[in-house]
């Protein structure tokens, strides 16, 4: 089966009811233009409600980085800033006032919790469902939401992508659509560089998160 016969069939497939609310989660230290880019093409290729924008709390996994990951308060001020021109987006501080460490299985049973007729997207990297099963409860995971996985042109081979979704499809009964984005590449890392460096973050941000940037005087 081919990627694009793929897509047909996960279109067709994907039609729940009540409201189709996405989640786009991350450090976001800081949230970027690829960011969006991934958050507005699930927006349109599954006409969601809108999507979540959501920094992680406690970002147990980048503990050992030389440089500290900004407070999460922080990082929810910058979402903040991103989603402001964009009516589908809603910053969400849902993770950062949890205590210990963010898991997504405790995030999505929570909103599930608050809001049982939501139906919600969990948008992930592609690699991401060749580790999926090594989080923490995965199976809880498929059962609260249809992952969105972005697959990009320079990413995973679409093959290895595709034989995984179906043995997690057919042995988890997992409910995985292909979320196809260009190949952008910006990264976190390089734009708290380039800020430490003193070079240009134009473009690489939305202009009103290079502005927070630069007025708080953050990466430096």
């Amino acid at each position: 089966m081919t990627l694009k016969d793929q897509n047909i069939m996960e279109k067709e497939h994907c039609s729940p009811a009540g409201r189709k609310v996405g989640i786009l989660g991350g450090t976001f230290d800081p949230i970027h233009t690829a960011h969006l880019i991934i958050a507005e093409a699930a927006y349109d290729a599954f006409d969601l409600d809108e999507v979540l924008l959501m920094p992680s709390g406690h970002s147990y996994f980048k503990d050992k980085r030389s440089q500290k990951v900004l407070p999460p308060e922080i990082r929810y001020e910058m979402v903040c800033e991103a989603a402001a021109d964009n009516p589908h987006f809603t910053p969400s501080d849902f993770e950062i006032h949890r205590e210990g460490n963010t898991y997504t299985c405790d995030t999505l049973r929570g909103l599930r919790e608050q809001n049982p007729e939501n139906h919600y997207y969990f948008i992930v990297g592609a690699d991401s469902i060749r580790d999926i099963l090594t989080w923490r409860n995965p199976e809880s995971i498929f059962a609260d939401c249809t992952l969105l996985a972005a697959l990009r042109e320079d990413g995973i081979p679409t093959e290895e992508f595709l034989r995984e979704v179906e043995r997690l499809r057919t042995q988890y009964g997992a409910d995985i659509h292909t979320l196809e984005i260009p190949a952008i590449g910006i990264s976190s890392t390089d734009i708290r560089n380039r800020v430490k460096n003193g070079r240009t973050i134009h473009y690489l941000v939305p202009e009103r998160v290079e502005r927070y940037i630069i007025e708080k005087g953050i990466y430096r």
